[in-house]
Protein backbone atom coordinates (compact mmCIF):
# COMPACT_ATOMS: atom_id res chain seq x y z
CA UNK A 1 0.00 0.00 0.00
CA UNK A 2 1.35 3.40 -1.01
CA UNK A 3 2.25 5.96 1.66
CA UNK A 4 1.30 9.62 1.24
CA UNK A 5 2.05 12.55 3.53
CA UNK A 6 -0.46 14.38 5.73
CA UNK A 7 0.81 17.76 6.97
CA UNK A 8 -1.39 19.45 9.58
CA UNK A 9 0.66 22.62 9.75
CA UNK A 10 -1.50 24.98 11.80
CA UNK A 11 -1.93 28.67 11.00
CA UNK A 12 0.47 30.93 9.09
CA UNK A 13 0.23 34.34 7.47
CA UNK A 14 -1.32 34.61 4.01
CA UNK A 15 1.87 34.89 1.95
CA UNK A 16 3.63 32.01 3.67
CA UNK A 17 0.57 29.78 3.35
CA UNK A 18 0.59 30.20 -0.43
CA UNK A 19 4.36 29.86 -0.62
CA UNK A 20 4.40 26.64 1.40
CA UNK A 21 1.69 25.11 -0.80
CA UNK A 22 3.72 25.88 -3.91
CA UNK A 23 6.96 24.67 -2.31
CA UNK A 24 5.33 21.35 -1.42
CA UNK A 25 3.98 21.04 -4.97
CA UNK A 26 7.47 21.62 -6.36
CA UNK A 27 8.93 19.00 -4.03
CA UNK A 28 6.26 16.49 -5.07
CA UNK A 29 6.81 17.21 -8.77
CA UNK A 30 10.55 16.74 -8.30
CA UNK A 31 9.90 13.26 -6.90
CA UNK A 32 11.46 14.15 -3.54
CA UNK A 33 8.31 13.34 -1.57
CA UNK A 34 5.05 11.42 -2.19
CA UNK A 35 1.64 13.02 -2.85
CA UNK A 36 0.87 15.38 0.03
CA UNK A 37 -2.33 16.56 1.69
CA UNK A 38 -1.81 19.70 3.79
CA UNK A 39 -4.39 21.04 6.27
CA UNK A 40 -3.96 24.55 7.68
CA UNK A 41 -5.43 27.82 8.90
CA UNK A 42 -4.78 31.57 8.81
CA UNK A 43 -3.22 33.75 11.50
CA UNK A 44 -5.66 36.56 10.75
CA UNK A 45 -8.63 36.91 8.37
CA UNK A 46 -7.14 37.25 4.87
CA UNK A 47 -8.30 37.54 1.28
CA UNK A 48 -6.94 35.28 -1.44
CA UNK A 49 -7.49 36.07 -5.11
CA UNK A 50 -7.39 33.59 -7.98
CA UNK A 51 -4.18 33.73 -10.00
CA UNK A 52 -5.85 35.61 -12.89
CA UNK A 53 -8.55 37.45 -10.96
CA UNK A 54 -8.77 41.24 -11.13
CA UNK A 55 -7.90 42.94 -7.87
CA UNK A 56 -10.70 45.40 -8.66
CA UNK A 57 -13.08 42.61 -7.63
CA UNK A 58 -12.39 43.47 -4.00
CA UNK A 59 -12.39 46.66 -1.95
CA UNK A 60 -8.66 46.94 -1.35
CA UNK A 61 -8.99 50.10 0.72
CA UNK A 62 -11.43 48.38 3.06
CA UNK A 63 -8.93 45.54 3.49
CA UNK A 64 -6.10 48.00 4.23
CA UNK A 65 -8.22 49.97 6.70
CA UNK A 66 -9.21 46.77 8.51
CA UNK A 67 -5.82 45.02 8.46
CA UNK A 68 -6.96 42.24 6.14
CA UNK A 69 -3.97 40.92 4.15
CA UNK A 70 -4.48 40.30 0.43
CA UNK A 71 -2.61 37.50 -1.35
CA UNK A 72 -2.85 36.08 -4.86
CA UNK A 73 -3.05 32.28 -5.03
CA UNK A 74 -1.03 30.11 -7.43
CA UNK A 75 -4.35 28.45 -8.34
CA UNK A 76 -7.25 29.91 -10.30
CA UNK A 77 -10.84 30.63 -9.34
CA UNK A 78 -12.39 33.59 -7.54
CA UNK A 79 -11.81 35.36 -4.26
CA UNK A 80 -12.12 33.93 -0.75
CA UNK A 81 -12.19 35.66 2.63
CA UNK A 82 -10.33 33.17 4.82
CA UNK A 83 -10.98 33.11 8.54
CA UNK A 84 -12.62 30.48 10.72
CA UNK A 85 -12.11 27.54 8.37
CA UNK A 86 -10.07 24.54 7.36
CA UNK A 87 -7.96 25.15 4.27
CA UNK A 88 -6.40 22.27 2.40
CA UNK A 89 -3.92 21.76 -0.40
CA UNK A 90 -3.15 18.58 -2.28
CA UNK A 91 -0.14 18.02 -4.52
CA UNK A 92 0.58 15.03 -6.75
CA UNK A 93 2.16 14.05 -10.03
CA UNK A 94 0.01 13.53 -13.14
CA UNK A 95 0.17 9.78 -12.85
CA UNK A 96 -1.75 6.85 -11.38
CA UNK A 97 -5.05 8.07 -9.91
CA UNK A 98 -4.36 11.51 -11.37
CA UNK A 99 -3.40 10.69 -14.95
CA UNK A 100 -6.77 11.59 -16.51
CA UNK A 101 -6.69 15.39 -16.40
CA UNK A 102 -8.29 18.27 -14.56
CA UNK A 103 -11.95 17.24 -14.30
CA UNK A 104 -11.29 13.66 -13.29
CA UNK A 105 -8.81 14.85 -10.65
CA UNK A 106 -11.43 17.23 -9.26
CA UNK A 107 -13.97 14.43 -9.18
CA UNK A 108 -11.77 11.97 -7.32
CA UNK A 109 -10.65 14.47 -4.71
CA UNK A 110 -14.21 15.74 -4.27
CA UNK A 111 -15.46 12.21 -3.63
CA UNK A 112 -13.09 11.92 -0.67
CA UNK A 113 -14.29 15.22 0.81
CA UNK A 114 -17.90 14.32 0.09
CA UNK A 115 -17.46 11.09 2.08
CA UNK A 116 -15.93 13.03 4.97
CA UNK A 117 -18.92 15.38 5.09
CA UNK A 118 -21.28 12.41 4.91
CA UNK A 119 -19.53 10.98 7.97
CA UNK A 120 -20.17 14.30 9.72
CA UNK A 121 -23.89 13.82 9.07
CA UNK A 122 -24.36 16.13 6.05
CA UNK A 123 -26.24 14.88 3.00
CA UNK A 124 -24.13 16.84 0.54
CA UNK A 125 -24.14 16.53 -3.24
CA UNK A 126 -21.35 16.83 -5.80
CA UNK A 127 -22.02 18.73 -9.02
CA UNK A 128 -21.45 16.59 -12.10
CA UNK A 129 -22.43 19.04 -14.85
CA UNK A 130 -20.18 21.65 -16.41
CA UNK A 131 -21.47 25.21 -16.72
CA UNK A 132 -21.24 27.03 -20.03
CA UNK A 133 -19.60 30.44 -20.15
CA UNK A 134 -22.95 32.20 -20.37
CA UNK A 135 -24.19 30.51 -17.20
CA UNK A 136 -21.16 31.10 -15.03
CA UNK A 137 -21.68 33.80 -12.43
CA UNK A 138 -19.70 37.00 -12.63
CA UNK A 139 -19.75 37.40 -8.87
CA UNK A 140 -16.18 37.84 -7.56
CA UNK A 141 -16.79 35.61 -4.53
CA UNK A 142 -15.80 31.95 -4.89
CA UNK A 143 -18.67 30.63 -2.77
CA UNK A 144 -21.35 32.29 -4.94
CA UNK A 145 -21.03 29.70 -7.72
CA UNK A 146 -20.72 25.92 -7.87
CA UNK A 147 -18.58 24.34 -10.59
CA UNK A 148 -18.05 20.76 -11.72
CA UNK A 149 -16.89 18.50 -8.90
CA UNK A 150 -17.69 20.96 -6.12
CA UNK A 151 -19.76 20.04 -3.07
CA UNK A 152 -22.91 21.78 -1.90
CA UNK A 153 -25.85 21.36 0.47
CA UNK A 154 -29.26 22.72 -0.54
CA UNK A 155 -27.61 24.87 -3.20
CA UNK A 156 -24.96 26.35 -0.89
CA UNK A 157 -21.36 25.47 -1.69
CA UNK A 158 -19.44 24.08 1.30
CA UNK A 159 -15.98 23.70 -0.25
CA UNK A 160 -14.38 26.09 -2.73
CA UNK A 161 -11.48 24.57 -4.71
CA UNK A 162 -9.14 25.50 -7.55
CA UNK A 163 -6.15 23.96 -9.31
CA UNK A 164 -2.80 24.90 -10.81
CA UNK A 165 -1.54 22.35 -13.32
CA UNK A 166 1.92 21.76 -14.76
CA UNK A 167 3.07 19.17 -17.30
CA UNK A 168 4.31 16.89 -14.53
CA UNK A 169 1.89 17.53 -11.65
CA UNK A 170 -0.71 19.74 -10.00
CA UNK A 171 -1.66 21.67 -6.89
CA UNK A 172 -5.26 21.85 -5.70
CA UNK A 173 -6.23 24.32 -2.96
CA UNK A 174 -9.56 24.47 -1.16
CA UNK A 175 -11.39 26.36 1.58
CA UNK A 176 -13.92 24.76 3.95
CA UNK A 177 -15.55 27.51 6.08
CA UNK A 178 -16.52 26.73 9.67
CA UNK A 179 -18.33 30.03 10.18
CA UNK A 180 -19.03 33.05 7.98
CA UNK A 181 -18.56 36.75 8.75
CA UNK A 182 -21.38 37.93 6.49
CA UNK A 183 -20.83 41.64 7.13
CA UNK A 184 -17.12 41.43 6.36
CA UNK A 185 -17.64 39.39 3.19
CA UNK A 186 -20.17 41.94 1.96
CA UNK A 187 -17.65 44.72 2.60
CA UNK A 188 -14.71 42.96 0.95
CA UNK A 189 -16.33 41.71 -2.27
CA UNK A 190 -17.76 44.11 -4.79
CA UNK A 191 -20.94 43.18 -6.62
CA UNK A 192 -23.01 44.63 -9.44
CA UNK A 193 -25.64 45.44 -6.81
CA UNK A 194 -24.01 47.61 -4.13
CA UNK A 195 -26.78 47.03 -1.59
CA UNK A 196 -26.53 43.23 -1.87
CA UNK A 197 -25.89 41.53 1.46
CA UNK A 198 -24.48 38.02 1.59
CA UNK A 199 -26.47 35.80 3.98
CA UNK A 200 -26.69 32.21 5.23
CA UNK A 201 -29.29 31.54 2.54
CA UNK A 202 -26.38 31.79 0.07
CA UNK A 203 -23.23 30.93 2.05
CA UNK A 204 -22.93 28.86 5.22
CA UNK A 205 -20.25 27.29 7.43
CA UNK A 206 -20.07 23.83 9.01
CA UNK A 207 -20.60 25.17 12.54
CA UNK A 208 -23.98 26.49 11.44
CA UNK A 209 -24.94 23.07 10.09
CA UNK A 210 -23.46 20.66 12.64
CA UNK A 211 -24.29 20.85 16.36
CA UNK A 212 -21.18 20.60 18.57
CA UNK A 213 -18.92 20.65 15.51
CA UNK A 214 -15.54 19.04 16.29
CA UNK A 215 -12.67 20.20 14.09
CA UNK A 216 -10.37 17.33 15.05
CA UNK A 217 -13.08 14.77 14.27
CA UNK A 218 -13.60 16.40 10.88
CA UNK A 219 -9.88 16.28 10.06
CA UNK A 220 -9.78 12.62 11.08
CA UNK A 221 -12.74 11.95 8.77
CA UNK A 222 -10.84 13.57 5.90
CA UNK A 223 -7.78 11.42 6.62
CA UNK A 224 -9.79 8.20 6.70
CA UNK A 225 -11.82 8.96 3.58
CA UNK A 226 -8.67 9.87 1.62
CA UNK A 227 -7.06 6.60 2.66
CA UNK A 228 -10.11 4.63 1.58
CA UNK A 229 -10.67 6.55 -1.67
CA UNK A 230 -7.09 6.14 -2.89
CA UNK A 231 -6.10 2.91 -1.09
CA UNK A 232 -3.15 4.58 0.64
CA UNK A 233 -1.82 5.23 4.12
CA UNK A 234 -1.55 8.89 5.16
CA UNK A 235 1.41 9.41 7.47
CA UNK A 236 1.52 12.56 9.61
CA UNK A 237 4.55 14.57 8.62
CA UNK A 238 6.12 18.04 8.50
CA UNK A 239 7.44 20.12 5.61
CA UNK A 240 11.01 19.13 4.85
CA UNK A 241 13.84 21.63 5.48
CA UNK A 242 14.12 21.98 1.71
CA UNK A 243 10.42 22.81 1.40
CA UNK A 244 10.61 25.34 4.22
CA UNK A 245 13.63 27.03 2.63
CA UNK A 246 11.88 27.22 -0.73
CA UNK A 247 8.69 28.49 0.92
CA UNK A 248 10.56 31.38 2.55
CA UNK A 249 12.07 32.31 -0.83
CA UNK A 250 8.72 32.14 -2.62
CA UNK A 251 7.10 34.13 0.17
CA UNK A 252 9.58 36.99 -0.09
CA UNK A 253 10.12 37.00 -3.87
CA UNK A 254 6.60 36.23 -5.09
CA UNK A 255 3.73 36.24 -2.61
CA UNK A 256 4.77 39.42 -0.77
CA UNK A 257 5.62 41.15 -4.04
CA UNK A 258 3.04 43.90 -4.77
CA UNK A 259 3.37 43.27 -8.52
CA UNK A 260 2.20 39.68 -8.10
CA UNK A 261 -0.57 40.62 -5.66
CA UNK A 262 -1.85 43.51 -7.77
CA UNK A 263 -1.62 41.48 -10.97
CA UNK A 264 0.44 44.20 -12.68
CA UNK A 265 3.28 41.87 -13.69
CA UNK A 266 3.06 39.04 -16.17
CA UNK A 267 2.28 35.78 -14.41
CA UNK A 268 4.84 34.03 -16.62
CA UNK A 269 7.62 36.05 -14.97
CA UNK A 270 6.75 34.63 -11.57
CA UNK A 271 6.20 31.15 -12.97
CA UNK A 272 9.69 31.27 -14.45
CA UNK A 273 11.13 32.48 -11.15
CA UNK A 274 9.47 29.53 -9.42
CA UNK A 275 11.00 27.11 -11.92
CA UNK A 276 14.44 28.64 -11.34
CA UNK A 277 14.03 28.24 -7.59
CA UNK A 278 12.79 24.71 -8.09
CA UNK A 279 15.97 23.70 -9.88
CA UNK A 280 18.40 25.74 -7.79
CA UNK A 281 17.69 24.36 -4.32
Amino acid sequence: MAVWRLIDSGAFDAAYNMALDEAIAISVRNGEVPPTLRLYGWEVPSVSLGSFQKIADIDSQYCINNNIPIVRRPTGGRGILHGDELTYSFSAKNEGDFSDGLLETYRKLSLAFQSALHQMGLNVAMKMERESGTNLTRNPLCFKSTSYGEISLDGRKLIGSAQKRWNDGFLQQGSIPYSIDYEKITSVFKTSTPILQYSKQEIIGLKELIADFDQEKFKECIKLTFEKAFNVTLVCSHPSPHEQELAHLLSSQKYRNPEWTQGTARNSRFCNNSEILRKAL
